[in-house]
């Protein structure tokens, strides 16, 4: 018997499971609930293994203006105590849509409203430790006016022209995973409408 994956209607689980579940409880740590499961790999060998079954979706965005420009960002992160380059991007409330969480974001993080949404393929971040999922969208028509960060986000919002956000990426200069694979993913999207 198959089973829908909690956070992505897309995906359901193997039929025929090659691990077998022995014994299974959840751990709470932190912000942070884990799953630690006792496997059967295959007779004879068992192991014990730690994951983040489903978690809080999110949203990443390229925005792109009217005149054809990305709208990136620079943020501060502390793990990293560096400040790196990225694609809009940030949780999903409880209950809420993806293009709203997608279209609150954009607002939140740039001042932007799209004039036109398009949504790109999602994909899982950390599929080893964590069925997370991450969607992503392209913003068009984007118009900018005053960004309402967190009190706890250091943001600076970087307009620079497609080709530019695209010779970053392709330079190893956007060193976030989820950025970089969504601006891989709306290439396509980008030179079918004519702007790349």
């Amino acid at each position: 018997m198959t089973h829908e994956h909690s956070n992505w209607a897309g995906l359901t689980e193997d039929e025929q499971q090659p691990w077998q579940t022995l014994s299974a409880r959840t751990l709470v740590g932190g912000f942070r609930t884990v799953q630690e499961d006792r496997v059967q790999v295959r007779p004879g060998v068992e192991t014990t293994y730690q994951y983040r079954p489903r978690g809080p979706r999110a949203v990443f965005v390229l925005p792109v203006t009217a005149r054809g420009e990305a709208v990136l960002i620079r943020q501060y992160r502390y793990p990293l105590r560096a400040t790196i380059t990225e694609v809009v991007a940030g949780g999903v409330e409880r209950g809420e849509d993806l293009l709203d969480a997608a279209a609150r974001e954009l607002k939140e993080e740039v001042g932007g409203v799209a004039a036109e949404w398009a949504a790109l393929p999602g994909f899982y971040p950390q599929p080893s430790i964590s069925g997370v999922v991450f969607y992503g969208f392209v913003a068009l028509g984007v118009e900018l006016g005053e960004a309402q960060n967190e009190e706890t986000e250091t943001i600076e919002r970087l307009t620079v022209p497609l080709a530019e956000a695209y010779r970053r990426l392709e330079a190893g200069e956007i060193g976030d995973g989820p950025s970089s694979l969504v601006l891989w993913h709306a290439r396509q999207h980008l030179t079918e409408r004519g702007l790349l």
